[in-house]
């Protein structure tokens, strides 16, 4: 079993910066992928970035582009989630996940593909 446990969370005016931190525990082993899927209000959930634990494959959704980072400590079992510039369209629960395989690449996204989920942790971006 893997566990999740996400924590950053909180409120940001648009324009700052906020960095989500993700750590496993348990068979930590077996992960070859993780990453954060994010829902906002009256939305769909969707894959915001992924990456592999070899650090080789890298997925970013277009909307954050440029603005958040995604990152990994393998020796503390820790998935990082730099966000700048935010915007209010930003605002959303944050769901960190992670999965044995790795998605291909022509779907990252898919939330079929990750077998593990943390709780979430909430981030509000104010106008």
């Amino acid at each position: 079993q893997v566990r999740l446990m996400e924590s950053g969370g909180g409120s940001v005016q648009a324009g700052g910066s906020r960095r989500l931190s993700c750590a496993a525990s348990g068979h930590t082993d077996v992960i070859h992928t993780m990453g954060w899927f994010r829902q906002a209000p009256g939305k769909e959930r969707e894959g915001v970035a992924t990456m592999s634990t070899d650090g080789r494959r890298t997925y970013s959704a277009d909307s954050v582009k440029g603005r958040f980072t995604i990152s990994l400590d393998k020796a503390k079992n820790t998935v990082y989630l730099q966000m700048n510039d935010l915007k209010p369209e930003d605002t959303a629960m944050y769901y960190c996940v992670a999965d044995r395989n790795i998605p291909p690449s022509d779907s990252p996204f898919w939330e079929g593909y990750y077998g593990y989920w943390g709780q979430g942790t909430q981030v509000t971006v104010s106008s």
